[in-house]
């Protein structure tokens, strides 16, 4: 099997990382996203949204989606747990994962994307869009500081991909100008442990 993916890319990275924290070896193929790489034709029957990473299995099945490949990969090789280890401790991971999705990384992707004009070729970029979707993100931070206060991880008491992804999202924000601020110090305390495993290098 291989994963098609661009290094930089926060996305791809979010699945390294949970790969490297199952110690599972796989094969990557990079794609320059610059050039459109990942929307040639041949890509598009992997993945018709054209979007990396893609998980391509032995078989030929093609798996496109971060969330899906760590899933795959979770219901195969289950240790050590990321994303729940029973039916109320996957809901609560699940939760965490989708929020940090929805109100962190992909606020900051759509604030790269209208705000840079890095896509400009394939889009049509609104900058007070994309300035929006900045500030949305920063404001979600607080929430985490929050949530923080009381669990030392996003989902609880033990790591599990919702701090991936919040990790890939909030290095990803500085291309933007987006940072963790002095008020933050709970999610500052969080960002240097998560960044000290071996996995963050993946």
């Amino acid at each position: 099997m291989k994963i098609y993916e661009t290094r930089s890319a926060p996305n791809p990275r979010r699945v390294r990382m949970f790969l490297a924290e199952k110690n599972i070896e796989m094969e990557y193929v990079q794609l320059d996203l610059q050039k459109g790489e990942n929307l040639s034709a041949e890509m598009r029957a992997k993945n018709p949204l054209g979007k990396v990473p893609v998980l391509e299995l032995d078989d030929g099945t093609c798996i496109a989606e971060s969330d899906a490949i760590c899933t795959y990969f979770e219901n195969i090789q289950p240790d050590p747990p990321l994303m729940g280890v029973d039916a109320k401790d996957k809901a609560v991971v699940a939760m965490w994962q989708r929020q940090v999705e929805l109100a962190l990384m992909m606020q900051v992707g759509l604030c790269f994307q209208h705000t840079t004009g890095y896509f400009k070729d394939r889009m049509v970029p609104v900058a007070e869009f994309g300035e929006e979707a900045g500030i949305n993100a920063s404001k979600y931070l607080n929430i985490l500081e929050h949530r923080l206060e009381t669990h030392p991880y996003l989902a609880g008491e033990r790591f599990t991909i919702a701090d991936i992804t919040a990790l890939c999202a909030i290095d990803f924000a500085r291309v933007v100008k987006i940072r963790l601020q002095d008020k933050h110090k709970n999610l500052h305390n969080w960002y240097e442990r998560i960044s000290a495993r071996d996995s963050a290098s993946a």
